[in-house]
């Protein structure tokens, strides 16, 4: 039986605890009232579940039906960490502003600069804004998404705070092994997006070794995920599929498992999302 549960959590170079499974909420849809309809519900099915960390953006256009959620569920503000991101097209300043002003919260736990923007002296920018944030205590952690190690090395070279996280697409077809390594030899922790390969699971190693535990696919890709130290962000707007994706601290795979799964790397071929990791 692992010692992981719902509630573990993994320390950030901030100082703060971050929960080791979070729950995403980026739902796809153009119109942004049904986005907003859709969400609060959601979110809190999440919370009543147990999650104590969700994930979402300024562009998801949800920000405010998270904060509604969050307060009429009951848990307690301080007991949930939020996680947004700011675009590339945005002032990071700007953002964080128009964030606690949707979500209503005095702090973000968590802000990421959602991709790297074009150029070096525009990112190294960005991030300075980030981290005067963190001083004014609007947000608790600075932290980055889909930067590869150049972008990483950049800030360093700066003199600049790392980023207390590094948040890419991570699963077995696509382990972007360079930036994990990058990124735990930095201490910057690793979330995972798309961790259950937006429901592309037929794989028949994944079959076998879900069969192997009685558990789905996706609690398997999940469990791969949370024994290598990644913090996983399923999404799902189905109450069984929410469900389902928490249950994953009942079992642990056997080095036999991991090795399996290890072995499907495909690299930027098994990606399934944009993954802006060359911008130059």
């Amino acid at each position: 039986m692992s010692a992981l549960n719902l509630q573990s959590t993994l320390q950030l170079l901030s100082g703060y605890e971050i929960p080791c499974l979070g729950f995403g909420i980026g739902i796809s849809f153009n119109n942004t009232e049904a986005v907003q309809t859709l969400s609060k519900p959601v979110v809190l099915e999440a919370l009543k579940v147990g999650y104590r960390h969700v994930d979402t953006a300024r562009m998801y256009h949800n920000e405010g039906a998270v904060g509604e959620a969050v307060r009429e569920s009951g848990v307690p503000r301080e007991d949930v960490f939020i996680t947004s991101k700011v675009p590339a097209s945005e002032r990071p300043s700007t953002s964080i502003e128009e964030s606690l002003k949707a979500f209503q919260f005095e702090y973000v736990d968590l802000y990421l600069l959602h991709s790297p923007a074009s150029g070096r002296e525009a990112r190294l920018s960005a991030w300075r804004e980030l981290l005067e944030a963190k001083r004014a205590g609007k947000i608790r952690s600075a932290g980055v998404s889909s930067f590869n190690v150049h972008h990483l090395e950049e800030l360093r070279n700066a003199g600049l705070e790392l980023p207390s996280v590094n948040q890419i697409e991570l699963h077995p077809l696509c382990q972007q092994r360079p930036i994990v390594e990058y990124c735990q030899s930095h201490g910057i922790r690793i979330e995972a997006f798309c961790p259950i390969i937006r429901g592309n699971m037929d794989h028949p190693v994944f079959t076998r070794i879900a069969h192997k535990h009685s558990k789905d696919t996706a609690q398997i890709l999940l469990r791969w995920s949370l024994q290598h130290g990644f913090v996983p962000l399923p999404r799902s707007t189905n109450p069984m599929r929410i469900l389902s994706n928490s249950q994953v601290f009942d079992f642990e795979l056997d080095e036999e498992d991991m090795e399996a799964l290890d072995g499907l790397d495909r690299g930027k071929e098994g990606a399934v999302s944009w993954n802006p990791v060359d911008t130059a």
